[in-house]
């Protein structure tokens, strides 16, 4: 399918019908979704494929019951992982490197080396330390004052560092639900979940955030609730 046939056949499907998906097939579809841009690269989220029959009951009433949860035949669960962020930054400043020597020449390898390990080894660890909002509050007020004299990124706050980390995660997710659509599969994203119940469910780590639940199946017809529905594109679109 061309891209916009993609769109088009996206729908989110609230119930799905018996036949299996291949665990495989979504598996890949996850991989292509790593293929999505995340702020600064730094790839702060996992994907938990939940296939075991078991767990998707207990998952399914974790998510309220809902029929796009009770049908699935697999779910993926997206998590934040910004305790991850120390760990991230040390690995891809070691790719970064491998990088700059297999691709930059040789006149050029020193200054882009020493640009990935400041950014990677001295300002992300900065931009993703938190402290109960103290140590956001000091950046939010660092960045408000170089912000006097130049333009600077003013979302800085612990509380924005976690929207953008959900913009991103979105972002995976949304790559993720078209290549499950280019493969005539289904999903639905899924916000309306129970966090704590899924969180021991998945054993997930004290510092993991649930970003999004996706549903996967293949579509039974009552799934798809009539036409799409959109507010006109005249109210949305803007130029200037």
């Amino acid at each position: 399918m061309s891209l916009k046939e993609i769109l088009l056949y996206r729908r989110a499907t609230r119930r799905y019908g018996d036949q299996n998906i291949d665990p495989e097939i979504v598996r890949g579809c996850l991989e292509l979704a790593q293929l999505s841009p995340t702020s600064s690269n730094m790839q702060l989220y996992e994907a938990y494929h939940i296939i075991e029959p078991e767990l998707l009951k207990q998952m399914s009433i974790a998510c309220l019951s809902q029929g796009a949860a009770t049908t699935a035949q697999q779910m993926v669960v997206f998590v934040l992982r910004q305790d991850l962020h120390r760990s991230r930054a040390q690995k891809l400043l070691k790719l970064e490197e491998e990088n700059v020597l297999r691709n930059s020449p040789e006149d050029r390898r020193a200054h882009r080396i020493g640009r990935w390990r400041l950014y990677y080894g001295k300002i992300m660890p900065i931009v993703h330390a938190r402290c109960f909002g103290c140590i956001g509050l000091v950046r939010k007020i660092a960045v408000q004052g170089f912000g006097l004299f130049r333009p600077i990124v003013r979302q800085m706050s612990e509380a924005d560092q976690r929207a953008s980390l959900h913009q991103s995660c979105g972002i995976v997710a949304q790559t993720f639900m078209l290549a499950m659509a280019e493969q005539g599969y289904d999903t639905c994203p899924i916000g309306g979940f129970d966090s704590l119940r899924i969180r021991r469910l998945l054993g997930l780590k004290r510092g993991a955030e649930i970003s999004l639940v996706v549903s996967c199946g293949i579509r039974d017809p009552r799934g798809i609730w009539g036409d799409r529905v959109r507010i006109p594109f005249e109210e949305i679109y803007h130029r200037h």
